[in-house]
C-alpha cells in the first residue's frame, strides 16, 4: 500500500477539491468553488491535502480567530480571520468516498493538528455531525455542545482541542 503525503493547497487544487466536497457532504453544508479557492488564495497554511500516488484524496481547511464563534456563517469566507491569531477554525475535513474506511481521516488529521501546533497555534475548534464526534474524541478533541448553527440544514456539534 503506497503511504499518503500531504503538502499545502496550492490554486490547482481548487476544482479536485470541490469534486471531493461535494461527494462527501450533503446537500447546501458543501463548501461552493468560490469558498475553496478563497480559503486556498487566503490561508494555504491552514488548507492541508493529501495525496495518493500523486492524486488528491483529501485535505482539511481552515482560518484563524482571536475570538471563536463556531456558529458564524461568515467565518466560512473568512471574514474575520487572522493568520496570527491562535485558534484555529477547522471547516472541511474529507476524504474521497472510494478511499473511506481506511484510516486516511485520522492520519490527516493528526498531521494537519501537528502542523498547526508547529505554527503556535493553541487550540483547534470543529463541527461534526453526531456520528464523528466519537472519532474526534478518539483523536483527542474534547466535546463542547450542540451547535446553534444549522448550516445545510444539519444539526452540528461543536469541538475543540488544545495543542
Amino acid at each position: 500500500m503506497t503511504t499518503p503525503s500531504f503538502r499545502q493547497a496550492v490554486p490547482s487544487d481548487t476544482d479536485r477539491c470541490l469534486e471531493i466536497e461535494t461527494s462527501a457532504y450533503e446537500g447546501d453544508e458543501a463548501a461552493t468553488r468560490e469558498k475553496i479557492a478563497a480559503r486556498i488564495d487566503q490561508y494555504p497554511q491552514g488548507f492541508l491535502v493529501m495525496e495518493l500516488d500523486g492524486e488528491v484524496i483529501g485535505f482539511v481547511n481552515s482560518g484563524c480567530a482571536f475570538e471563536v464563534l463556531m456558529s458564524d456563517e461568515a467565518f466560512k469566507e473568512l471574514v474575520g480571520h487572522d493568520p496570527e491569531a491562535p485558534n484555529v477554525v477547522i471547516m472541511s475535513v474529507v476524504i474521497d468516498p472510494a478511499h473511506q474506511g481506511k484510516g486516511y481521516s485520522s492520519l490527516m488529521m493528526r498531521t494537519f493538528v501537528s502542523r498547526m501546533s508547529g505554527m503556535g497555534k493553541k487550540t483547534l475548534h470543529l463541527m461534526c455531525k453526531e456520528r464523528h464526534v466519537a472519532l474526534y474524541k478518539h483523536l483527542g478533541y474534547r466535546y463542547v455542545k450542540p451547535s446553534s448553527s444549522d448550516h445545510g440544514g444539519m444539526s452540528w456539534h461543536e469541538m475543540i482541542m488544545a495543542i
